[in-house]
């Protein structure tokens, strides 16, 4: 080669490890989605953990054709996801590697994205964006989108305590010397949330850290699958006591270090983020779980001490854990539903002391809400109920914004813009809006008009923005009113489809939402949907 040429190829510089097991139904999609990163990747270790459904068989065959595949097969399962992936770390012979799991994909340029910020900024660890990808819809969420934003480069992880949000060991790119060197890896065996533990070691070792606002994952979430993933099987205590683990090793590794403001962070992101997503599914348990759930979060909460307390004081998880800590046993878990939801809503009855601070209720004087009604306009917990009517000709939505301690008729309520939003395909077919009038002492109401028809099939869900006289918005969801027949089907005609079957119900936060089906096609798969689930 000639002086002044040039190999156009980049050098292979990237192992991706893939683990999987039992799911050879994804694990091809997964690997070619790691060889088709293009040349910068030297190695895709499969790593299969004592498989028993043909997947030994489908990696052989995968890496007789491409021989930048290598595969591992382990000799007992090891019951979780941290095993495997040691294995790979070990077997890495690349300067960078990733993570990869069975069921998920790299999207075209994730390596080339994170390999180019590592080396750029001379970085141990490269981040970028996670989606979450819902199937079968292929309805997408962006994980921590705040973290990925921009560009940039960190000096050390304690210049953006948020990182700690950001749990996944799958989005990032890693200098393979950099985790050997601090002996970091995963819990061994069957340890739930093992990436949990493996992130806090990795900014525990305080790494130089490229953050991309590119692509980099695609995490697909199955909820219909007939074995859910770990994370999201939450049905059973068991798995509230191993995140609550996890979350302490997070803190103790943290703080065992010297990172004293990402443990405090991460000691509020439990309250605001892990606490928050299980006290909204509640209502859905039975007594014996909500009964364990409740006495392991009262055990787990008097770890804290005063320094975590008061770090963000006025958020929606500190009352909520206040209102836990303050009984012994589950109450008023419909109400705590709704501050646990995003946005936070708190729902009547407002109470207050005989010297008229405000209160949890008349049950709990105890919890004070002078924190978080300090909050600005446009983070306050605002109530509005909704309730659907469907007719034929005038469906219209009834909306009720309630009083909370005077800080409503102190903003101003004004305009209320409504959305409906599709679940399946993100857009937004319909926005309305109409104005807040008062109707009684302490609440406003307002009605718009659907178009049942203009909406379609699918599911809807509800999004509201308040706009007050101060200046101010609340972009919000709204409490689904319950009783008296609201939340039931209703087969609606309909000039365009012949028949629309709607069924207003209540999300896991108790948020209104609204699924269509149109014609008597639709209607009949609801009706054999019906069956099926009886029949179950």
């Amino acid at each position: 080669m000639q002086p002044d040429q040039r190999d156009p190829r980049p050098t292979p510089q990237v192992a991706v490890v893939v683990i999987g097991y039992n799911d050879a139904a994804h694990l091809a999609d997964a690997v070619r989605s790691a060889l088709d990163q293009g040349a910068a990747v030297g190695e895709v270790i499969a790593v299969d953990d004592c498989s028993t459904d043909g997947t030994a068989e489908l990696l052989a065959m995968l890496a007789a054709a491409e021989p930048r595949l290598r595969v591992l097969r382990r000799d007992v399962n090891s019951g979780g996801c941290g095993s495997p992936r040691n294995t790979g770390i070990d077997a890495a012979t690349m300067p960078y590697l990733m993570f990869l799991d069975s069921d998920d994909v790299l999207p075209p340029g994730a390596v080339d994205a994170l390999l180019t910020a590592a080396t750029e900024a001379l970085a141990e660890v490269a981040s970028g964006l996670c989606v979450r990808r819902e199937l079968p819809s292929g309805r997408e969420q962006p994980w921590q989108a705040p973290l990925y934003e921009t560009h940039a480069v960190l000096a050390r992880p304690a210049q953006r305590p948020r990182l700690v949000h950001d749990t996944l060991c799958v989005n990032k790119l890693y200098r393979t010397d950099f985790l050997r060197e601090h002996g970091i890896r995963f819990p061994e065996g069957r340890f739930l949330y093992e990436d949990f533990v493996f992130t806090a070691r990795v900014l525990a070792a305080a790494p130089r850290i490229a953050l991309v606002p590119d692509r980099v994952y695609v995490w697909h979430v199955r909820r219909s699958a007939e074995q859910l993933s770990l994370s999201l099987d939450r049905d059973r205590v068991e798995n509230w006591r191993a995140r609550t683990e996890a979350c302490a090793l997070v803190h103790d590794i943290l703080l065992g270090a010297g990172q004293k403001e990402l443990a405090l962070a991460a000691r509020g992101k439990f309250l605001d983020h892990d606490m928050r997503m299980y006290a909204r599914e509640l209502v859905l348990r039975d007594a014996g779980y909500r009964s364990a759930w409740w006495a392991h979060t009262r055990e787990y909460l008097t770890r804290y001490d005063a320094a975590d307390w008061e770090r963000n004081p006025s958020a929606p998880g500190r009352l909520l854990a206040r209102v836990i800590m303050e009984s012994a046993e589950p109450l008023d878990l419909p109400r705590l539903r709704e501050l646990a939801a995003r946005p936070a809503r708190l729902l009547p009855p407002y109470a207050r002391t005989p010297g008229g601070t405000p209160v949890w209720s008349e049950e709990l004087p105890q919890v004070a809400l002078t924190p978080l009604l300090s909050r600005a306009t446009p983070l306050l917990p605002f109530a509005v109920d909704a309730e659907l009517r469907p007719r034929a000709r005038d469906t219209r939505l009834c909306l009720r914004l309630h009083e909370l301690y005077g800080r409503v008729a102190e903003a101003g309520p004004g305009e209320v813009e409504v959305r409906w939003q599709s679940r399946e395909h993100e857009r937004t077919a319909q926005r309305a809006t109409a104005t807040f009038t008062p109707c009684g002492p302490d609440l406003w109401s307002a009605e718009v008009p659907v178009d049942l028809a203009g909406l379609g099939a699918g599911t809807w869900d509800l999004r509201l923005t308040l706009r007050f006289a101060d200046g101010t918005a609340r972009n919000m969801t709204a409490h689904a009113r319950a009783g008296a027949g609201r939340l039931r089907r209703r087969a609606v005609p309909s000039a365009r489809h012949g028949v629309l079957l709607t069924q207003p119900y209540a999300t896991h936060s108790g948020a209104l939402a609204l699924r269509v089906a149109a014609g008597v096609r639709g209607v009949a798969s609801v009706a054999r949907g019906r069956l099926r689930r009886l029949l179950h």
